[in-house]
């Protein structure tokens, strides 16, 4: 006898969450669940993330969707392209006067 969620066929998929908390800003990463399909992803995101009414906006994306650089190879992967150091501000200075850069 089996139990439920014993087997990966019983294992709903995994929902990646993003939710915007106001007009004009960028979603942000808020966690992730188990859902069988879009709607209920949706729906329990809301319930999930967004419980004292801060978001405006909700994505769910299936984990499986997402392509993800390694970690492990990060130098590699975000090492500046030869000869484009001047893509780098730190080869710029600051001009005088102007305080938040």
């Amino acid at each position: 006898m089996t139990s439920p969620g014993s087997d990966n066929k019983d294992t709903w998929p995994l929902w990646e969450v993003f939710v915007r908390s106001n007009r004009g800003l960028s979603h942000v990463h808020a966690g992730s669940l188990h859902a069988p399909d879009a709607e209920l992803a949706l729906r329990n995101a809301r319930d999930l993330y967004t419980r004292r009414s801060e978001g405006t906006s909700i994505w769910v994306v299936p984990a499986d969707a997402i392509t993800t650089s390694d970690p492990d190879s990060r130098g590699a992967f975000f090492e500046s392209p030869a000869g484009k150091n001047y893509r780098h501000a730190i080869y710029y200075t600051a001009s005088e006067g102007v305080p938040h850069l």
